[in-house]
């Protein structure tokens, strides 16, 4: 019999929207009925998308806060609410996903335990790697991540190779792979040739530490001054926009750098078949979505070997992959991906690769195998 399936997903912003949907849309799918405890921002999105009649949300309620006493209210709030809603839902599931959050809430996962749930953590990042230059907040990362782990029936992971990256060697036996990733084939082609594009290179995403945008702006006047005709285009929004702006303001590098701010989903292909290179420079990733969706509309990528990216990403095969995130480092790749004299004939093994494997039905196809070994 299908399992009755509780997701817990916190928090959800704008960029958690789609990676939630997705999770969602395809447990709906293999699972008898799906109830969802997340954030406001994630039910008014997902309400203006075509609902699934066993799908249920529960909002919760996502104050915000940009201080450490603020943050930390607001974790604990989450804590208690999302507890109490797992307790509302009791009666109606047998199984409870922790997907954003998976690494920190024990509470949740506590309570499920205590009503005798199923418990699987699916992990699209590191939250150890995010937090390891924040002390204090790194000890509890740590701490409640040790606890959730031991306490939990299964472990998803986007990619094997994330079992020593993250340190879940001792957990192998709890661990199964997939991922939610699908794209809509429509919504994201090749609209412009590579060959008509304009000499513009790009990143898009959240603005902040771990994705390395810091690096990336720095590496732009080596950029520049070895290709002259070349722009750049940084989409995306966070707490390093102000820094970043300042910075490319310093530098006087303001003309030659297009900032969007948060470019919405619907809007994405059209900035994508823009680009002739998008650039993920992150310390630490599972498997960007954006990576995805660029190559789906004949856009290269060049990033670093985080998470599950050098599965999707082979070296001038799929795409191009730098040794480290400096500056240094990303000017010198970008370069040599820009020269690649095959660029177009990866750009379309990329292509391919991603709508052989990220298809809905695919993906579909393993989560049914991966419900069958919980």
């Amino acid at each position: 019999m299908p399992y009755r399936i509780g997701v817990i997903a916190f928090p959800v912003t704008h960029a958690g929207v789609v990676p939630l949907s997705n999770l969602v849309k395809l447990l709906s799918k293999v699972a008898k009925d799906v109830f969802v405890i997340s954030s406001e921002t994630f039910m008014e999105a997902y309400e203006n998308d075509a609902r699934e009649d066993n799908v249920h949300i529960y909002p919760v309620k996502q104050p915000g806060g940009s201080n450490r006493l603020s943050s930390a209210k607001t974790e604990l709030n989450l804590h208690v609410q999302s507890s109490i809603e797992i307790y509302k839902i009791k009666d109606k599931t047998d199984l409870i996903i922790l997907f954003f959050g998976a690494d920190i809430y024990t509470a949740p996962v506590m309570v499920s335990k205590a009503l005798n749930k199923k418990l699987v953590l699916l992990l699209p990042g590191s939250v150890i790697e995010k937090k390891a230059t924040d002390g204090f907040s790194f000890y509890n990362v740590k701490v409640s991540s040790f606890i959730n782990r031991q306490i939990c029936n299964k472990i998803i992971l986007y990619s094997p190779r994330l079992i020593s990256r993250w340190n879940l060697q001792k957990h192998r036996h709890k661990i199964l792979i997939a991922y939610e990733h699908f794209l809509d084939f429509d919504a994201f082609s090749t609209t412009i040739p590579l060959v008509d594009r304009p000499p513009l290179i790009g990143y898009i995403g959240r603005l902040s530490e771990e994705k390395g945008i810091r690096h990336f702006i720095r590496a732009l006047p080596a950029i520049f001054n070895d290709r002259q005709d070349i722009r750049a285009l940084v989409g995306g929004d966070g707490e390093l926009k102000e820094s970043i702006e300042a910075s490319l303001q310093e530098d006087g590098l303001t003309s030659c750098v297009d900032l969007p701010g948060w470019i919405s989903h619907d809007d994405l292909p059209r900035h994508l078949n823009r680009l002739r290179l998008l650039v993920i420079p992150s310390y630490t990733e599972g498997l960007p979505n954006i990576m995805l969706e660029a190559m789906a509309c004949g856009t290269p990528v060049l990033a670093t070997p985080v998470g599950a990216i050098p599965d999707i990403i082979a070296d001038g095969k799929t795409g191009f992959l730098m040794e480290n995130n400096s500056p240094e480092c990303i000017a010198e790749n970008v370069v040599r991906a820009l020269n690649a004299p095959d660029l177009e004939q990866i750009t379309e093994t990329g292509k391919q690769f991603v709508k052989e494997h990220f298809t809905f039905e695919c993906v579909a196809e393993r989560w049914e195998e991966v419900l069958r070994r919980i």
